[in-house]
């Protein structure tokens, strides 16, 4: 059994427990909420719903990433996890407007709660299984990186919090006589709305490409410059198709004294090896040649390379490349520069005024990978 096939398992497996608890606790919840006319127990009955069809979602989430590229898909329906994330933060969302909506009603019309020894000890007891299950849900999440499982796993320890609200305020009301219920069910629909809009930009950042984190950039650089051909790795760019499913290119600087089957052999082995330690496929690799016979050329790419990185926000140079007087190499400014653009036409111009014999051809290059 492959790793994709355990992962996908454990992620539904996980979503069941997920549901039948979820289940559970809002069927107690909400005779408890209707019993003692207490809105904050019933608006947590209906986020135990909620959650439920959080989790039942990412079942046919998962489902349908599992399956086989096709024509028109070739590279698999891994992004389906991202978008069942998104209908999960939709629903989210949903929950926290219509519970909001509710408790401003409950404020205007207040109605006084009656709250007996068996409501307090089974929300009790709720608070107690939101922290066991949102701990393993979002443990398990972290583990297979699994984004609506750790999104579910934070939902039900946040929801540990806000039963646990709910159960101070059914003391306070015992005590003292003062019903916080309208209030706290606000409080409590905030929280979740704040909840489902975080998870929403999450989903969106991701659907729309983000950039990749940089740990991941760093142990591709290693494996790809771990061959003793390669000099430089650059130009990393990723494609995500889903959580575990990324596709890469890069360039990577090579001696000019490498012939086309030496090439063609390292780009075999760098793609094989990228694929077992990593499981990213290398759709790409080219290369820049380093010119090993001219010394001339060894001394003017570090001048320019000293002259060019002294500038602010200049973060990289490489491609170099120099056959007489033409002189070729690319240029990355960081997206920290307010304007890019300017920086690379000053580069340009203290360039070309330093060497005004040599034809220069810099590109302006962009940082997909968060360069260092």
């Amino acid at each position: 059994m492959n790793d994709s096939i355990k992962r996908d398992q454990v992620i539904i497996r996980t979503s069941g427990i997920g549901i039948a608890a979820n289940i559970l606790l809002a069927a107690f919840k909400a005779v408890i909420g209707l019993v003692t006319h207490s809105i904050a127990i019933t608006m947590d009955a209906v986020n135990n719903l909620s959650d439920a069809l959080s989790s039942v979602i990412t079942i046919v989430g998962t489902k349908l990433a599992t399956r086989q590229p096709d024509k028109e898909h070739p590279w698999g329906h891994g992004r389906a996890e991202y978008l069942s994330a998104m209908v999960i933060s939709v629903i989210v969302l949903y929950a926290g407007v219509t519970s909001l909506i509710e408790s401003v009603q409950k404020i205007i019309h207040p109605q006084t709660p009656d709250y007996s020894l068996t409501a307090l000890v089974i929300v009790a007891v709720g608070v107690l299984v939101k922290i066991v299950l949102g701990r393993y849900v979002k443990g398990v999440g972290e583990k297979v990186n699994s984004e609506s499982l750790v999104d579910s796993g934070q939902d039900a320890l946040m929801d540990s919090v806000i039963s646990a609200s709910t159960l101070v305020a059914a003391l306070i009301f015992i005590f003292s006589g003062v019903s916080l219920e309208a209030l706290l069910g606000a409080v409590i629909s905030v929280i979740i709305i704040k909840s489902g809009v975080d998870m929403l930009r999450q989903t969106i950042s991701e659907l729309l490409g983000q950039r990749i984190d940089m740990e991941t950039v760093r142990e591709v650089k290693k494996i790809l410059g771990g061959f003793p051909e390669v000099h430089g790795v650059y130009d990393l760019i990723f494609h995500d198709y889903g959580p575990e499913r990324f596709n890469c290119s890069a360039h990577v600087e090579v001696d000019d004294t490498l012939t086309a089957e030496e090439i063609d052999l390292l780009q075999r082995e760098a793609t094989t090896a990228l694929y077992q330690q990593k499981g990213i496929i290398l759709t790409a690799l080219s290369v820049y040649a380093i010119n090993t016979k001219d010394e001339n050329v060894r001394r003017m790419r570090q001048e320019l390379t000293k002259l060019v990185m002294a500038y602010e926000h200049v973060i990289e140079m490489h491609g170099f490349y120099m056959k007489g007087h033409y002189v070729q190499f690319d240029l990355i400014v960081g997206f920290e520069a307010k304007d890019r653009v300017a920086v690379y036409e000053k580069v340009c111009k203290k360039v070309r005024e330093t060497y005004p014999d040599y034809d220069f051809k810099i590109v302006l290059d962009t940082d997909f990978s968060a360069s260092e």
